[in-house]
């Protein structure tokens, strides 16, 4: 067998497993039966120790010292790491596996419990197994301790494109790397605890579809041999989970992967997670409320308290959060009074910090811009910025008293937008109107509206009662929650360009 790229060490684990093939050993079995986990392991200690009770471990090798007829080793499972002590005699021929064990070797153990000489708690092995002779050696961490007793730990696995195109050995190595991951999945679980504890459905919408829409965003495309027919990958579920409430199901949810055929940054990735949620006879006064709460809650699971430090700076995410509507904020932050502004005005302000808009002039697209440019990054602390223009999507209601606003809402928190939340539209004949109007726009020349999409209109002609929804994402909720700097961080395989 040819191995790209083969060095002496893979060379040498090669070796290795032509001898395991000689002692009819099979480095690679179907099943070992682990009875105990380290992190049980360490919780039993008094217990196991007294009993003698035999356990067996496995896990992989990340220490391994051999000096004639006795073997120390270390391995790591999900929970931690765990001493293993092998002794020759009590081995007998087992040891000559124990031989060639080399480091990142996936090894399963049997026996009993003891402490060593040095109090060290360890498995005194009476069986081992190899589970997965491993050919590529994994990267050697090297620790440096200064006078001070300060340690650094040294590794040729830094490079940031590497470790994204090999997150296997990202997490192998990096403890803290797989500890994200381990918190994302609970901030998942967090949300899903929460919605379904307020009666919500989860259900599951198309990837696929003929016609995509739901968001301002420009779709990856694709086509259907057998059907002979141009799809999209799904820019968000929104459309299809209004459907499910026109269908009764009055409250759903669903987390779904998304696709955006956009640039990418340490806050955009062309895939992406996200959550939307749906309630018949609620409005957006009761999404800021579930936002607000599911946040919350995830950052408690994922930390055990409100507050997180993300990259130096302490946000504190304990429920209720301020609310200001998008017009305030200018004032405050900026202070402009868009109100009193002439449209004149606000193109001077525009130019001097030159930026264009595409397409036709509008108002409320430019005041979002100056929204954009002059308040974001100054939104620390979580705060809902509510009361749009109507020029922001075509999916909301007029609001109730300001008919050049719509009752919409965007969460903020470190200046990112953190998603999106409406009282969603219902009224089929002004849902028209709207749709009519982005096709129009964009055959003007902006570069992200709505399509027109006939069966979703079909839908909401046949009747969507009052309804309230929230999107957001959980990758940028994963980083704030985590401390990580780019969206690659939360990502367990992110895209990447070819090497």
């Amino acid at each position: 067998m040819i191995i790209p790229d083969c060095n002496d060490q893979v060379q040498a684990r090669l070796v290795k497993l032509e001898k395991f093939t000689e002692m009819s050993v099979d480095p690679y079995p179907h099943y070992f039966n682990r009875t105990h986990d380290s992190e049980r392991l360490k919780k039993e200690k008094d217990k196991l120790l007294s009993s003698g009770e035999k356990v067996s471990f496995a896990g992989r090798v990340v220490r391994y010292n051999r000096k004639g007829k006795m073997c120390f080793m270390h391995l790591k499972d999900r929970f931690g790491k765990l001493q293993v002590v092998c002794v020759a005699n009590i081995l007998e021929d087992n040891y000559e596996i124990v031989k060639m064990i080399d480091l990142g070797d996936w090894v399963g153990v049997s026996g009993s419990m003891m402490e060593t000489q040095s109090g060290e708690y360890s498995v005194k092995a009476d069986s081992v197994v190899m589970l997965s002779k491993t050919v590529r050696p994994l990267p050697v961490p090297k620790e440096k301790i200064d006078d001070a007793g300060n340690k650094t730990v040294f590794h040729e696995f830094k490079d940031v494109d590497t470790r994204y195109r090999q997150r296997y050995v990202d997490m192998a190595l990096n403890d803290e790397v797989k500890e994200v991951f381990l918190k994302r999945s609970k901030i998942m679980q967090a949300i899903r605890e929460y919605l379904i504890g307020k009666g919500f459905i989860e259900v599951e919408t198309p990837t696929l579809q003929p016609i995509y829409g739901g968001a301002n965003a420009r779709p990856f495309t694709t086509h259907h041999n057998a059907a002979d027919m141009t799809l999209f990958l799904r820019v968000a579920p929104e459309l299809y989970l209004k459907r499910c409430i026109v269908g009764g199901m009055e409250k759903v949810f669903e987390f779904s992967s998304n696709f955006r055929n956009e640039g990418m940054d340490r806050t955009h990735s062309p895939e992406f997670t996200g959550l939307e949620f749906y309630e018949a006879y609620a409005d957006y006064n009761d999404m800021m409320v579930h936002f607000e709460n599911i946040y919350e809650q995830a950052c408690i699971a994922a930390n055990g308290t409100t507050k997180v430090n993300f990259q130096g700076t302490e946000i504190d995410f304990k429920t209720p959060w301020p609310r200001l509507s998008l017009y305030e904020a200018l004032e405050k932050y900026a202070g402009f009074k868009v109100e009193s502004m002439t449209d004149d005005e606000i193109k001077t302000v525009l130019e001097q910090k030159n930026e264009k808009m595409d397409g036709a002039w509008s108002r409320g697209r430019a005041i979002l811009k100056l929204f954009e440019i002059f308040v974001e990054d100054k939104l620390v602390q979580p705060v809902i910025i509510k009361d749009m223009p109507k020029e922001s999507t075509p999916l909301c209601k007029v609001h109730r008293v300001n008919p050049d606003l719509i009752e919409q809402f965007e969460p903020y928190a470190n200046g990112w937008e953190l998603g999106n939340a409406y009282t969603e539209l219902n009224d089929p004949l002004r849902q028209r109107e709207l749709l009519e109007e982005q096709v129009s726009r964009g055959r003007g020349g902006e570069g992200e509206t709505h399509p027109m999409d006939e069966s979703f209109l079909h839908a909401i002609e046949s009747g969507l009662p009052p309804t309230g929804g929230v999107g957001f994402g959980i990758d940028r909720m994963v980083m704030l929650l985590t401390n990580q700097p780019t969206i690659r961080d939360v990502q367990l395989f992110p895209l990447m360009k070819p090497e």
